[in-house]
């Protein structure tokens, strides 16, 4: 008897992955069948998403499948990173390659939005945190520097509903990143049109948001014809990838605040889940934010900028001619000085620069520290300083719900950093609990299966991933050197105690 087979498109940052994934006997395989790069673009001293490149990768990954795996697959979906769109104009015309998120034209606009709405008018509408490359932020920037662009619109979607609209000819937009965006009212559901229009940008672009696990129809018959697929489902799973990658942690405790999760990569998206989103005044305070997650959950959580910091600093020393993978990386800053600089990975010097660890540098001189001199001192000096940050977001977290931590999760790509691991334990004085690394993966294939009828609620996704995945614990260690390196550190970001 056949396995049935359902298809995750997995596109991150840094690159893009068709994967295939089987239920059976309450467990799920995953088989990587094409990994291809993707990252920014620049063009004319803009950066962009080259999103008619990763189409032809997704079509040739899907020829693959079909090959491989025939009529036994079921269905197709994708998931992608938050908050960057396509515009759509008359006859579906696409209008430009989508800006990548990280391109300059946010810098300051969220002081132009907030000049015009009140910062706590924005947090009541959308419950959201304030970054500027969020989708609201990037429409104000388009209106004041486009607005003929904004005018032809006629559709905005989401990446994910992008290329699902590529698929299918769908044109909606998916629950859980459709919450990322801050063009989204976590109290009813739909749409900020009110706030939408005070920015005057147009709400009529806005298309339906549908659930998770959504059926989105089946392929378009050129689509199903050039990779042989035959015209198969194609289904919304949580297309934000942190909701697909919370979607899979082996938690026994769904929908209660008492654990806490890291979905760790490029970015570190830590937060609790929630039964609704919070809005309160301290939430807006402390910037934190509410995406959606399934089965009516809210993902309370905050951005910190991740293994970003190291990812640069790797390329620039590749640049230097440094031949170094990440396992040296590690070895490197395991033998550092412990707690010798530290920085804020969320500093805006940060976010974008041409050299990272000459940014680094710079951060330490500038607050009065030794600058790192070595990549091991680099290396240990952003990922302490992560590890202290998480233990700030958790105070946090635990203040918003009321409710103390007893365990933390870490899933996503960063579970292959052992030092990190052990950092994160060391430093929240919390048990961490490592995996999987292909959160992301495992929870689109399973929502698939789910609205295939192969698994039932959130709960059971997450005993299924139990039942699949080796995970590793990390013990709290050494932690009073640990405490007197967060009182340094908590100095260092002149954040008032309470």
């Amino acid at each position: 008897m056949s396995t049935p087979c359902y298809l995750a498109v997995d596109l991150g940052a840094a690159s893009g992955r068709v994967i295939a994934g089987h239920v059976e006997n309450g467990q799920v395989t995953l088989e990587e069948l094409h990994r291809f790069p993707n990252g920014a673009v620049n063009v004319a001293g803009t950066l962009r998403w080259d999103v008619l490149a990763l189409w032809n990768e997704i079509q040739h990954g899907l020829t693959i499948a079909a090959e491989k795996f025939g009529k036994d697959i079921v269905s197709v979906g994708v998931d992608t990173w938050g908050v960057d769109y396509v515009l759509l104009g008359q006859g579906d015309e696409l209008l430009g390659l989508p800006y990548h998120y990280r391109d300059a034209r946010t810098d300051n606009i969220m002081d132009v939005a907030l000049s015009h709405v009140p910062r706590h008018k924005i947090f009541e509408q959308t419950g959201l945190q304030f970054l500027p490359f969020n989708t609201l932020f990037q429409l104000v920037a388009m209106r004041h520097a486009q607005p003929r662009i904004l005018d032809a619109a006629e559709r905005l979607l989401l990446m994910p509903d992008f290329f699902h609209w590529l698929l299918s000819g769908s044109q909606v937009i998916e629950f859980t990143n459709a919450t990322t965006t801050q063009c989204l009212d976590p109290n009813t559901g739909t749409w900020a049109d009110d706030l939408l229009r005070k920015f005057e940008i147009p709400t009529n672009i806005f298309p339906e948001i549908v659930p998770t696990g959504t059926k989105l129809g089946t392929l378009r018959g050129e689509v199903a014809h050039k990779t042989g697929l035959g015209r198969i489902n194609v289904v919304a799973p949580a297309t934000h990838d942190t909701g697909a990658a919370i979607a899979a942690i082996p938690t026994q405790h769904t929908g209660q605040p008492n654990w806490a999760y890291i979905s760790s990569g490029t970015w570190s998206l830590m937060g609790v889940e929630v039964p609704e989103a919070i809005v309160s005044h301290r939430a807006l305070e402390l910037n934190v934010t509410n995406e959606g997650g399934i089965d009516g959950t809210y993902r309370l959580l905050k951005n910190i900028a991740g293994l970003w910091l190291v990812q640069e600093s790797l390329r620039a020393f590749a640049q230097q001619g440094k031949s170094l993978d990440y396992e040296q990386l590690q070895n490197l800053a395991r033998d550092a000085q412990p707690f010798r600089s530290l920085l804020d990975p969320d500093d805006s010097a940060f976010l974008a620069p041409d050299d990272m660890p000459t940014a680094i540098a710079a951060y330490c001189s500038g607050t009065g520290q030794p600058e790192p001199e070595t990549e091991g001192q680099i290396v240990r000096c952003a990922l302490e300083s992560l590890a202290l940050k998480y233990r700030m977001v958790l105070g946090w977290l635990e203040e918003l719900t009321g409710v103390t931590t007893e365990v933390i999760h870490i899933v996503g790509g960063g579970t292959q950093n052992a030092l990190l691991c052990q950092f994160a334990a060391n430093a929240c004085r919390r048990p961490v609990v490592a995996g999987p690394v292909e959160a992301t993966a495992l929870g689109n294939v399973l929502i698939q299966a789910r609205t295939d009828g192969a698994v039932g609620s959130l709960s059971d996704i997450r005993k299924v991933v139990a039942r699949s995945v080796e995970l590793k614990h990390y013990q709290p260690d050494n932690v009073d050197a640990w405490d007197e390196a967060y009182r340094r550190y908590h100095d260092l970001l002149a954040i008032p105690r309470r």
